[in-house]
């Protein structure tokens, strides 16, 4: 019997791959509105990083975030996701 495969992401902080269940998706919604997706499932664009405040720095620093989900994203926002982190 075949090992059952773990799925890859790669982290947009720090751009290593990492399994699915260590990071923390970042969504766009439909309605252009950026939150966290703890379930992962949410509808939209997703971007995964870990769940480090090194990783969002860096994220926001070099703007991968925004590339990432193809969008502006305000402060404001960054600092609602640093503070979901952090929980």
């Amino acid at each position: 019997m075949k090992p059952k495969k773990i799925p890859l992401r790669m982290c947009v902080g720090c751009q290593e791959m990492k399994s699915k269940k260590d990071l923390l998706r970042v969504v766009r919604t439909p309605e252009d509105e950026v939150v966290l997706d703890p379930t992962g499932k949410r509808a939209g664009r997703g971007a995964y990083m870990c769940r480090s405040e090194q990783c969002l720095t860096k994220a926001f620093k070099e703007k991968r975030l925004e590339r990432a989900l193809k969008h502006q994203i305000a402060e404001d926002v960054y600092n609602a996701l640093r503070v979901g982190i952090t929980e």
